[in-house]
């Protein structure tokens, strides 16, 4: 049996080399998720999103942005991340986007996922995204003296939720967290998405941004992308399809290569 054993090594080892490379190198999925809510909104609108991945074996996070400032919102996405086990796919909505464009840094973040969200360039503020593109004029903010800003009540249900029933849109606004307007204008240090791979799903009905902008964005960090019929909420009308693109992001991250 012993004059066997090289000849056994041999042909495990030639067969261990014709595995896949995630394989090969005992990757598994990612098991942990981020969610990452954007503007005029907050994290109960992910309960969908979360119960779908909960029930897939995932442990969700979501981080509750306080909306005072760039700085502070990142801070709280990256406590989030601080408390996760292992490697985490990180998710953003919105102005999500732009946080965890600059929180996605972190250590831990495997992958990223743009929900018809922002994805500024390091150096450039979230309001540049919008140069060159069509005006929203459903999406409509009301700011206040103080610089605080809000989505208009009477126009929140056809520039926010416009596939939410009214009783749902109705819970969405009165949820909303108002933002400091200024946050805008704060440009990102860093991008996260030019060294972590990422993904992008795009709603086909977002009245909050031009397609054009969000499809520009998504090709230029290299994400593909998933479109989904669905107003600028998706991430609340539309959980199983955004779920299934976070799922599709934990399994292929830690394997992805980034240009």
């Amino acid at each position: 049996m012993n004059k066997l054993l090289p000849t056994l090594l041999a042909a495990a080892l030639a067969a261990s080399s014709t595995l896949p490379a995630h394989a090969a190198e005992g990757a598994a999925p990612v098991k942990n998720v981020v969610l990452v809510h954007g503007a005029f909104a907050d994290g109960s609108g992910w309960r969908g999103v979360y119960d779908d991945l909960t029930a897939r074996g995932y442990h969700v996070t979501i981080v509750q942005n306080p909306l005072t400032s760039l700085a502070d919102d990142v801070a709280a996405t990256r406590r989030a991340l601080d408390r996760q086990d292992g490697p985490a796919i990180l998710v953003g909505h919105s102005w999500g986007g732009t946080v965890i464009t600059e929180a996605g840094e972190h250590d831990r973040v495997a992958g990223l996922v743009y929900v018809s969200a922002l994805a500024p360039d390091a150096g450039e503020t979230t309001s540049q995204q919008y140069e060159g593109f069509a005006p929203t004029p459903e999406f409509v903010i009301d700011v206040h003296p103080d610089g605080i800003g809000c989505l208009n009540g009477p126009k929140f249900k056809a520039g926010f939720a416009a596939d939410a029933s009214d009783a749902d849109a109705a819970f969405l606004h009165d949820s909303q967290v108002p933002i400091t307007m200024a946050e805008f204008s704060v440009p990102v240090k860093h991008a996260a998405w030019r060294s972590k791979p990422s993904w992008a799903v795009i709603a086909t009905e977002d009245k909050a941004f031009d397609q054009a902008m969000l499809v520009h964005m998504a090709n230029r960090i290299g994400a593909p992308i998933t479109y989904v019929k669905a107003s600028h909420a998706l991430y609340f009308t539309q959980p199983k399809a955004v779920a299934d693109v976070i799922d599709t992001a934990a399994k292929a991250a830690l394997t992805a290569k980034k240009g």
